[in-house]
């Protein structure tokens, strides 16, 4: 099933309307690394990744993994790594999926730049927990977190960004 996410920061599913958090610059169609906005079009959800100290795994119609310490996504453009999962410490730069913060708690790995992955258009694009006052992301859809357990819960599998 298909989520709209539109940029004015509302997420349409299921008959149901959500607030998000989205990029600090926006929607944009030509996304590449580092620019803040989230990319307009469409997305699979890949799969779900959840902080197992902290949180129950969420239930979905995607493959769920519990996340370690060591887990980290390359957005470092000049890796062959680039846009992937990797393991921390890594030579490249690297953002840690293991945070202080809860946001991280559950993501939602979206399928942008991953078939083929093109370098510096954009890695780490994921659905997360939102802050309580849904400040903007670097370019991901943020959310409640009982928002996104519902959501992921009735089967989503495609999220479509629109300006």
């Amino acid at each position: 099933m298909r989520a709209v996410v539109h940029s004015s920061g509302h997420l349409t599913y299921a008959g149901r309307t959500y607030r998000v958090a989205l990029g600090k610059a926006g929607v944009r169609f030509r996304k590449h690394e580092g620019d803040l906005a989230t990319p307009a079009g469409t997305m699979k959800l890949r799969r779900v990744l959840y902080r197992p100290d902290r949180i129950g795994a969420p239930v979905c119609g995607v493959p769920v993994q519990a996340l370690s310490p060591e887990d980290g996504w390359c957005d470092d453009p000049a890796s062959p790594d680039y846009n992937r999962p990797v393991q921390l410490p890594f030579p490249a730069h690297a953002e840690a999926l293991w945070r202080d913060d809860f946001i991280y708690d559950i993501i939602g790995v979206l399928g942008w730049n991953d078939d083929p992955i093109r370098p510096a258009l954009g890695s780490a694009i994921f659905l997360h927990l939102a802050r309580p006052d849904y400040t903007p992301t670097e370019g991901c859809i943020a959310l409640d977190v009982d928002d996104l357990r519902t959501i992921l819960a009735s089967g989503l599998t495609e999220v479509f960004v629109t300006i």
